[in-house]
């Protein structure tokens, strides 16, 4: 059964890595692609751009729409809505992809960084959500499960406060994801009489991605899961009728497993490596 065959998805970030999969994944259930990226020419060190997944997502049963878009402008994102609209008449699934990373220290971390990352990681989320709404809410009413889904991780407590492991030596990165998943839980509530479900995403273990390669190399490369694992777990998330998962941060392979998944071991990137678990998430069975 093609779930997703006539809605649109709008992917932000969606030239390569997790954004690049979700859009191959909805397109073999038929879907439409609004592929969202400042990458719409070859970057030097990184490999696909806007136009190389299109092909993908065509090949593989969608049909792609490429807009050149930066998430921190507001018309840019205006335009991508505005160009969803003209081509396929809505927009029913929104995924705030695109993302920022420093995994520095105060002292380390330059005002500019700080920025960029507040306004590709937390800010974003508030303006996609913002602009995408009317569509989102017309989406609601034709009775088509409209989504919002955001990757950033649950919010870990101890002792009333945020578990400081996970704040320090990153407190700005962390502020950007965290804000990004408060975001996602308000707007659940907030939007739950329009009928449109909002969720948080984030993996267990590293994915094998530009950053990781940036931060870790082919060491950490190899100790990650592929990004179909996200891909999957977003498809699961998305193809959810009404709001049975609205407001909840969820983790991919949680998610899987309680969808009938049990072979996780074909998403390691190095088949007999076991994956590092990523941040702001323990391993299972951790106390």
């Amino acid at each position: 059964m093609s779930l997703l065959k006539g809605k649109t998805a709008l992917i932000t970030g969606a030239s390569r890595g997790i954004g690049r999969a979700m859009a191959i994944r909805f397109a073999r259930d038929g879907a439409n692609l609004v592929l969202a990226s400042k990458s719409t020419v070859p970057h030097p060190k990184l490999a696909g751009t806007l136009h190389t997944v299109a092909d993908e997502v065509r090949a593989a049963g969608g049909t792609p729409l490429v807009v050149g878009c930066d998430v921190r402008e507001e018309g840019d994102v205006q335009r991508a809505v505005d160009e969803a609209t003209k081509a396929f008449g809505a927009i029913d699934i929104v995924v705030n992809n695109a993302g920022a990373i420093s995994l520095s220290a105060l002292h380390d971390t330059p005002l500019k960084r700080f920025d960029l990352m507040l306004g590709i990681n937390a800010r974003a989320v508030f303006l996609t959500a913002k602009l995408c709404l009317p569509l989102l809410q017309a989406s609601a009413k034709a009775g088509r499960s409209p989504h919002i889904l955001s990757l950033s991780p649950p919010v870990a407590a101890r002792d009333g406060r945020f578990d400081p492991k996970w704040l320090k030596g990153h407190t700005a990165y962390s502020l950007t994801k965290y804000g990004m998943t408060l975001l996602t839980q308000g707007f659940a509530e907030e939007l739950r009489d329009d009928g449109i479900a909002v969720n948080a995403l984030w993996p267990r273990t590293l994915i094998a991605t530009a950053a990781v390669d940036m931060l870790m190399g082919d060491e950490g490369m190899k100790a990650s899961r592929t990004p179909e694992i996200m891909a999957d777990a977003a498809y699961e998330i998305v193809t959810t009728e009404r709001l049975a998962l609205t407001g909840q941060a969820l983790i991919d392979d949680d998610l899987l497993r309680a969808r009938g998944v049990t072979d996780l071991d074909k998403y390691l990137s190095a088949p007999g490596v076991q994956p590092m678990t990523d941040l702001y998430v323990d391993p299972p069975g951790a106390a």
